[in-house]
């Protein structure tokens, strides 16, 4: 969907001719009440389910939540799934023409864009859908803050917010990981400053890096032992190779994850979607309160962590918790003992999936009631 009115961003820019790309699925009621926005992480995008006509492999990246009598069953929601502004498949983002410009695309100047900002650009789209208030907002990770920004910035459009391996905002630590992320990409040789579009080049080396880097951090200890160890590609040839071979299972698994990485995603995308995670804070403009942040919260919450998560940890979803019972708001919390680290949310454990499948029923059983 194009939208040719300016968007004010948070930076005090401002973006106008911009597209959203979009998919939906199910059927929206008469009454419009069945909507569920569903917000995307770092490297996913408007694609949440099912597989493209033709194209098997093309499996949407929620795609274990979101179906036919699955846990959020499109057989009773209309589910809509938006790419976020500044990413590289296929909303505007730098590798995009600026509009006026004579056909020059972004590159490094598109405007820096926040958590904020998505949700202010989803705002519209539902606008021009004709959807006044959703039925539920729900994402992982990124995709959690934005959900959780919904119920702040548009708290009468919002009934339930789902918020899966999430926090209020990220730990020193975790800024750092994607500082270094982005210092990978941006010290390659090939991206130019951010324009290397013009050269014809791709910065596929930080971008490797930048996707190693991050590989490391969504999955748990246990999960990496039990999955690899300490296994050798080639247990005769030890001591054979030089320092600069693969010998390890690990290794080559994390060089296979960032080549195929750098194959598909902008790094000028992941630069800006890095920074937009190291931004969001509500409790910023609250004196450093999250209660006070929440406080204008009036939805209901489904809160999801993973034990193995120590990215995004327990600790910060019962911070959340914490903050929205104060504030006397219905808040229900599921704490899953998965083994899988931050990827937990994408995969398929019955326990997870029970609690969104439990959930999801009662608000269509709310809805049936009104």
């Amino acid at each position: 969907m194009h939208f040719e009115a300016p968007l004010p961003l948070r930076s005090g820019a401002s973006i106008s001719g911009y597209d959203l790309s979009y998919e939906t699925y199910g059927t929206l009621n008469a009454d419009r009440s069945n909507a569920v926005m569903v917000c995307h992480a770092l490297n996913a995008s408007h694609h949440v389910a099912g597989v493209y006509e033709g194209q098997p492999d093309s499996q949407g990246w929620w795609d274990t939540m979101i179906g036919p009598g699955k846990p959020v069953d499109t057989e009773r929601f209309f589910v809509i799934g938006v790419n976020n502004l500044g990413s590289c498949f296929g909303s505007t983002g730098p590798m995009h023409p600026r509009p006026g410009a004579g056909g020059r695309i972004y590159g490094a100047e598109f405007p820096v864009v926040t958590v904020e900002d998505w949700v202010d650009s989803q705002a519209r789209l539902l606008d021009a859908l004709g959807i006044d208030t959703l039925a539920a907002v729900m994402g992982g990770s990124l995709g959690g803050m934005q959900a959780l920004s919904w119920t702040l910035q548009h708290p009468e459009r919002v009934r339930h917010a789902v918020v899966v391996a999430s926090a209020p905002n990220l730990t020193a630590e975790n800024i750092a990981f994607n500082e270094v992320a982005r210092r990978a990409i941006v010290t390659d040789p090939d991206f130019h400053g951010g324009n290397f579009y013009a050269h014809g080049v791709v910065p596929r080396r930080g971008l490797r890096i930048a996707r190693m880097i991050g590989h490391i951090t969504y999955l748990s200890d246990d999960v990496m032992n039990e999955k690899f160890g300490r296994t050798l590609r080639n247990p005769d040839g030890l001591y054979r190779y030089t320092t600069q071979d693969i010998e390890f299972q690990i290794e080559s698994y994390l060089r296979y994850q960032g080549d195929k990485f750098s194959e598909y995603f902008d790094a000028n995308t992941y630069l800006l979607i890095t920074r937009a995670l190291d931004y969001f804070d509500p409790a910023r403009e609250h004196g450093g309160s999250l209660r006070a942040a929440l406080a204008r919260a009036s939805a209901k919450f489904l809160l999801i962590s993973f034990k193995t998560d120590w990215r995004f940890s327990p600790r910060r979803s019962r911070e959340l918790v914490e903050a929205l019972l104060h504030n006397r708001r219905d808040v229900s919390y599921a704490e899953i003992d998965a083994p899988h680290g931050h990827d937990a949310f994408l995969l398929e454990d019955p326990r997870y999936l029970d609690v969104v499948r439990s959930y999801f029923a009662r608000i269509a059983d709310e809805a049936s009631h009104e």
